[in-house]
C-alpha cells in the first residue's frame, strides 16, 4: 500500500500552472445499493450516515460520513423516486453534479436540509447518460467529519463496445496525527494529505490483453484540482463532466480534473501478460503512485485491439449556440459581493435572471489570489475560445479559473426553474460559496 502524501515519486507530471492550463484545454462492493422497482419507476434511497475508511497502513480506520460506496447505475430516461434520509448529527442536503433540468432536486432552493431521523422524497428524471456525482457535503464546511460522495452511472440506449466499465473515484483527505480526518473549511495545519482511489490508498486493475476498458475518473476532492496520468498507454477521452466529447487523445496520458469533475476515457489493454501501467496522481505539487493497470495471464480477449472508438451517442444538447444574440453577464467569483454567501446563510433573493430559450454568456472573473472553481447546477456549458467566436469541443459543468483571469462560458437556458451556482477557492480552508439563478 502506498501512503499518498508521504511517499512521492521522483517523476513529476505537471507543475501547477500546467495543471490549470490542462484543465482549461481539456478529464464490486459487498453492500448492495438500495434500489427497487415500484409502479414503473425506480426507487432509490440515499442514507447519510457514519462510516469508516482505512487511510493508514496498520492503523485504525478513520471515521467519516458517507452516502454509501457502491456506484449506482440507472438508464437514461428513467424517473427515480428518491428518498433521502440522514443519521448525521447535523443538517444534511443532497446535491447532484451532472444533473440537468431538475429544479425540484435543487438543494437549499427546492429541498430543505434535513436533520437526523428525518426523510425527504422527490422525483428525479434522468435526462442524460453519463457519469454523475451525488454529494452530502454542501453544508459540510467546518464540521466534525468529511463526507464521501457517491458515483452515479447513467447508461444510454445504444450499446457501447467495451469489455469493462469502471468508476475510479479519487478522494482527498487531511489526516491528523491521531488518525482523524478534518472537513474542508478548516485550517489543514499539522495534517497529512492522503489520496485514495475507490477507497484504497493503492488500487489495482487487471484485464486480459486486447480488452477495452471504459474508466470513469472522478475528482472527489472538495477543494483541489488534480491530475491523473496512466503511463505508457494510450488514453482516449470520450466524455467530460458526464457529456460526450469529440474523442481525443489525452496529452501524455494525463487528465486534469477540477473538484467534482468527471472524465471518461477508453483504454485498450495492449501488451504481454504481466505488463503493468502505473497510475500516477498529481496534486499540483508532486506526483504520487496511486495504482496500476496490469495485463492478466488470461488468454487475450480478442486477436487484436478494437479500432478507435467513434464518439459516444449525444444527449440532445444543442448543436449550436447563438452567441450574437446572447444575454451577457459579468460574474466575479469569490469577490466581496454580498450575493455570494455560505450555504448555511443562503436565502432566495438577488438571483441572476435568464430568459428561457436564450443563450447566456457569463464572463467569470477570478479576483482572488488562488485558482477558483466554478460549478453550475442545472445546465451544462461550453467554454468559449479567447476570441469569443467559438467554443471547445466538449461540455462542462465545472471550471477552474486562474487568479486574475476571466473565462467566458455559454449555455442555452433550456430548463425553467431555479438553480444554484457554486464557487470555491482551491484551498482546503477556503469557504464554499453559493448564489442562484432563475430561468423563466
Amino acid at each position: 500500500m502506498v501512503r499518498i502524501g508521504l511517499m512521492a515519486s521522483q517523476k513529476c507530471l505537471l507543475n501547477r500552472r500546467e495543471l490549470m492550463a490542462g484543465l482549461g484545454a481539456a478529464a464490486l462492493c459487498p453492500a448492495l445499493p438500495a434500489i427497487g422497482v415500484a409502479q414503473g419507476r425506480t426507487a432509490v434511497t440515499f442514507q447519510a450516515k457514519a462510516d469508516r475508511i482505512s487511510l493508514r497502513a496498520g492503523g485504525s480506520e478513520t471515521p467519516v460520513w458517507s452516502l454509501g460506496t457502491t456506484d449506482l447505475r440507472f438508464k437514461r430516461g428513467e424517473t427515480l423516486d428518491v428518498t433521502f434520509g440522514s443519521e448525521l448529527p447535523v443538517p444534511a442536503a443532497l446535491s447532484f453534479r451532472g444533473l440537468d433540468g431538475v429544479p425540484a432536486a435543487e438543494p437549499l432552493i427546492s429541498r430543505t436540509p434535513i436533520s437526523a431521523g428525518a426523510k425527504d422524497s422527490f422525483q428525479l428524471p434522468v435526462r442524460h447518460a453519463g457519469t454523475l456525482l451525488c454529494e452530502a457535503s454542501l453544508l459540510g464546511d467546518g464540521r466534525d467529519r468529511p463526507a464521501r460522495p457517491r458515483a452515479i452511472v447513467v447508461t444510454g440506449t445504444s450499446p457501447i463496445a467495451v469489455d469493462r466499465d469502471e468508476v475510479l473515484l479519487i478522494e482527498e483527505w487531511r489526516l491528523r496525527a491521531d488518525g482523524s480526518a478534518i472537513a474542508p473549511g478548516i485550517d489543514p495545519k499539522d495534517t497529512t494529505p492522503i489520496h485514495t482511489l475507490n477507497g484504497k490508498t493503492s488500487f489495482d486493475i487487471s484485464a486480459p490483453a486486447n480488452a477495452r476498458l471504459r474508466l470513469r475518473f472522478i475528482n472527489g476532492s472538495p477543494r483541489n484540482v488534480l491530475a491523473v496520468k496512466l503511463e505508457n498507454i494510450d488514453v482516449r477521452v470520450m466524455a467530460i463532466d458526464g457529456q460526450p466529447a469529440e474523442p481525443f487523445p489525452a496529452r501524455n496520458g494525463a487528465l486534469v480534473l477540477a473538484p467534482g469533475g468527471r472524465t471518461d476515457v477508453f483504454i485498450d489493454a495492449v501488451g504481454l501478460a504481466g505488463t503493468s501501467f502505473p497510475i500516477l496522481l498529481h496534486d499540483g505539487t508532486q506526483a504520487h503512485p496511486i495504482g496500476k493497470l496490469t495485463i492478466s495471464a488470461e488468454p487475450p480477449i480478442r486477436s487484436a485491439p478494437f479500432p478507435p472508438a467513434p464518439p459516444l451517442a449525444g444527449n440532445d444538447l444543442p448543436a449550436q449556440l447563438d452567441l450574437k444574440a446572447a444575454a451577457r453577464f459579468d460574474l466575479p467569483l469569490n469577490g466581496l459581493q454580498s450575493d455570494w454567501v455560505a450555504p448555511t446563510e443562503f436565502a432566495t433573493k438577488d438571483p441572476l435572471a435568464f430568459r428561457a430559450g436564450r443563450t447566456v454568456v457569463l464572463a467569470l472573473t477570478n479576483p482572488g489570489a488562488l485558482p477558483t472553481v466554478f460549478h453550475l447546477h442545472g445546465h451544462h456549458f461550453r467554454l468559449l475560445d479567447r476570441l469569443d467566436d467559438g467554443w471547445k469541443p466538449y461540455w462542462l459543468d465545472t471550471l477552474a479559473i486562474e487568479p486574475g483571469l476571466t473565462q467566458r462560458i455559454a449555455f442555452l437556458a433550456e430548463y425553467p426553474g431555479r438553480y444554484l451556482i457554486e464557487s470555491v477557492a482551491t484551498d482546503w480552508a477556503a469557504p464554499r460559496l453559493v448564489r442562484w439563478y432563475s430561468v423563466a
